[in-house]
């Protein structure tokens, strides 16, 4: 502190509000971000320091290996099967930590966490009012008996004044102890009425007033006096109230309609004013001073930390709307009644993508009491299915490996047992790496092997929400249907009902369906790719037919994320080299797209609450010839339609992949421009490209090497591997939902009143649309 005592405060602030409106916000993502990055700087000393011999390895392949490991981009610059034991044990480890069921199982552990401190605080505030209010009672009583008293003996001592007597110091004292009584009358009145806002939300500026004759009752003052509905003045016996409110100290609040209401605090805003006072539609906003003017900084970054799809600026703050129509306005095709989809009475409405609107308190309560409930239950079922499937899986290959294909192990100086454990923690977490030099290649012929890992492939990845929901399901069905179950029976419906409510790799069973059908679609077209395009290519034509048909099956799964490759990947036929660098590309589309089509906050994650909300609609739809006749036709405007979110959501995919794509190969292409004028055909473009996709994509095949068993990146110079290495922690973030999603949010962040917001914006959207009509 005392170096910067001779330093101006004034830079040093602005310094401060730039670097503080520049950085990234603290939220899901960010925090992802945060978790890989120090995770894989800190195991990549670690891994260098112990190599043995020393320094065999070095710092930038250390760098690599862990990165690759961490997001499971599978891609290594040395042999495996070369490191010692605990540099292999330390790759394990990563692998698992890194896997997406880790993260998001560890995220739900939070959120559970996060709800049993919310509902520790609620309770501990219900016990704190239900104190306050019996001491309230006790004070309310002391207060009329310390009134009474004073005002009898200012009677009495009024008296000798009337006969001449000197009164200066009883007066005095007299004014004291009414000043006195008065300070807590103000007290106990303030009080009550911030018990009462904290209650019941503050609606009035009228000041709350104690009579006397009702504060001789002990159990009359536990609430004021002085109610909204009551007209002051109405009472004939002495009352005394707070000073009046001071306009420059009031706060105002302004409805969607333009009324505006002022607000005294009083003492009770110590604790800082209400930001609104009911949910209704004629809801009151807190305006603060000067908030008519822009405040905002827009700014872009280049490393943005709100998820793919994401408004620059989404965030689970409060938008303006111009909401003025009440909920009985809104088409029964939009708004379905809640108490169709919730286990509970309620008198609200439920939408798109089970986000519901105009609930009470106690049915807000109510709902985030089963969401608990469905997190209690994926508190133990994620990590279940995730460590049943790794331990059985690496068990059976482990003693497959060791019992059938033991010589492949120990020709690299391995265990059968680590070899086949480490194959199986790897195709469980999607990874790809190997530690045998031929990866898969060594056991092509293995049916059991090739039919466990592609079952471990799917359940880690592409089909795990489909397998959790079946499970989710299965567990429904084999409940009794007594009351007993009855409990159990309605969380294990909410879940289902409403999974994106509380996981973010559960979806809706519509959502889960289109879902099966595009990784059936993507993997059967690889798979009749690979037979057919290798018609007549003697390196896959060798093969056994039914051992070739296999092999294909097993590659369409690990291609799109598995990252093995069961037969050399350069002597496949280069049309299915091109095929693959397309499958890498788009291999996190239907789990990501899904993801973020099902979000609860999908439409505030991608800004359609402008002050036209169907102009981006209008301006997709009217681009094209059928567009605009059937607008003409019609005369209706054009709808925000369920598959228009997904175009949505997949050009932002695009367009944010793109640019990872490209600007990482032209970089890489000029630091490696001597290689490839030595040796254009190993260093070619396209051998490039399909490195760089397979790091982004997080998959992990690679052309490799004429003459070594590692990956490509292998033979690239230390800036290139340092640009794979961004380009890989890039990719593994891009599966992930958006920083607003409502899985990852903890309670107590805005959830509930943005959600109510929505439900009004969208109403007046659907009204909108059907005036004109």
């Amino acid at each position: 502190m005392a170096l910067l005592a001779g330093v101006p405060a004034g830079p040093l602030r602005r310094v401060s509000r730039i670097a503080r409106r520049h950085s990234p916000s603290l939220n899901f993502i960010t925090l992802h971000y945060v978790y890989f990055l120090a995770t894989s700087l800190i195991a990549s000393a670690i891994f260098w320091g112990a190599s043995t011999p020393p320094r065999s390895v070095t710092y930038t392949d250390s760098l690599f290996l862990t990165v690759s490991a961490m997001t499971l981009a599978g891609l290594n610059t040395v042999n495996l099967s070369t490191l010692n034991t605990f540099q292999q044990s330390m790759l394990f480890v990563l692998i698992i930590i890194g896997s997406a069921i880790f993260v998001s199982g560890f995220v739900v552990h939070v959120r559970k966490r996060a709800f049993e401190k919310r509902f520790d605080h609620i309770a501990d505030i219900r016990r704190r009012r239900a104190e306050h209010s019996r001491s309230g009672r006790r004070r309310s009583f002391s207060i009329a008996r310390r009134m009474s008293r004073s005002l009898s003996r200012a009677d009495v001592r009024a008296l000798p004044a009337e006969q001449g007597q000197n009164t200066e110091e009883p007066v005095g004292r007299t004014s004291t102890s009414t000043e006195t009584v008065h300070d807590d009358i103000v007290a106990y009145s303030s009080s009550s009425e911030k018990r009462q806002k904290d209650d019941y939300g503050d609606a009035s500026g009228v000041s709350t007033r104690v009579d006397v004759e009702d504060a001789n009752d002990p159990v009359a003052p536990t609430e004021p006096a002085s109610k909204p509905d009551q007209s002051p003045g109405t009472t004939n016996t002495l009352s005394l109230s707070p000073s009046p409110p001071n306009p420059s100290n009031s706060i105002t609040y302004r409805s969607e309609t333009g009324h505006v209401i002022q607000v005294n605090p009083g003492s009770s805003s110590q604790n800082g004013p209400p930001a609104h006072i009911t949910f209704r539609p004629d809801t009151y906003y807190h305006v603060e001073p000067g908030s008519s003017k822009e405040t905002k900084h827009s700014h872009h970054r280049f490393l943005s930390m709100q998820g793919v799809g994401a408004q620059s600026n989404a965030s689970i703050k409060r938008r303006p709307t111009n909401m003025s129509t009440g909920a009985s306005e809104a088409p029964e095709t939009v708004f379905e009644p809640a108490t169709n989809r919730l286990p509970f009475t309620s008198h609200g409405f439920v939408s798109r993508n089970s986000q519901f609107h105009h609930l009470t308190e106690e049915e807000r309560v109510a709902l985030g009491g089963y969401e608990y409930k469905a997190i209690q239950l994926l508190a133990w079922l994620v990590p279940a299915y995730s460590i049943l499937f790794q331990l059985l899986g690496a068990l059976g290959i482990g003693a497959y490996v060791a019992n059938n294909r033991a010589s492949a192990a120990r020709e690299n100086g391995l265990n059968p047992w680590w070899v086949g454990s480490f194959n199986a923690i790897s195709a469980f977490n999607n990874s790809g790496m190997s530690l045998l030099d031929a990866n898969m290649v060594a056991f092509q012929t293995s049916i059991y092997m090739l039919l466990t890992m592609s079952l471990l492939i799917v359940a880690g990845n592409t089909c795990y929400p489909i397998f959790l929901r079946l499970i989710v399901w299965t567990l429904l069905k084999m409940h009794p249907e007594n009351e007993r179950w009855e409990d159990s029976r309605k969380t294990l419906h909410f879940l289902l009902d409403h999974p994106r409510r509380c996981y973010t790799n559960m979806f809706p069973s519509r959502h889960t369906w289109w879902l099966l059908f595009s990784v059936v679609c993507l993997n059967g077209i690889d798979w009749a790719a690979f037979e057919i395009l290798n018609l007549g290519n003697t390196a896959i034509t060798s093969l056994p037919a039914g051992i070739e048909v296999l092999d294909g099956l097993f590659q369409a799964f690990a291609v799109r994320s598995g990252g093995f490759y069961v037969v050399p990947i350069p002597s496949v036929r280069i049309s299915l080299q091109v095929l693959y660098v397309i499958m890498m590309y788009i291999s996190v589309y239907p789990v990501v797209i899904t993801m973020r089509n099902s979000n609860v906050y999908e439409e505030r994650s991608l800004g359609i609450y402008a002050d036209d909300p169907g102009y981006a609609a209008r301006t997709q739809s009217g681009t094209n010839f059928f567009g605009k006749l059937r607008r003409t036709m019609t005369n209706r405007p054009s709808e925000q339609t369920k598959s228009y979110f997904v175009r949505q959501q997949l050009r932002a995919q695009l367009a944010y992949d793109m640019w990872w794509i490209v600007l990482p190969v032209f970089f890489i292409m000029i630091i490696e421009g001597s290689n490839y004028t030595n040796n254009p055909t190993v260093f070619s473009v396209f051998n490039v490209i399909f490195e760089t996709v397979s790091a982004y994509g997080c998959v992990g095949i690679s052309v490799g090497l004429p003459d070594q068993a590692y990956s490509f990146s292998g033979a690239l110079h230390t800036l290139s591997k340092l640009i794979l290495c961004a380009v890989m922690i890039r990719g593994r973030h891009r599966g992930l939902p958006v920083a607003i999603d409502k899985a990852v949010l903890l309670p107590g962040e805005g959830v509930d009143e943005a959600e109510e917001e929505d439900g009004l914006i969208r109403m007046e959207r659907t009204v909108s649309r059907g005036r004109v009509v």
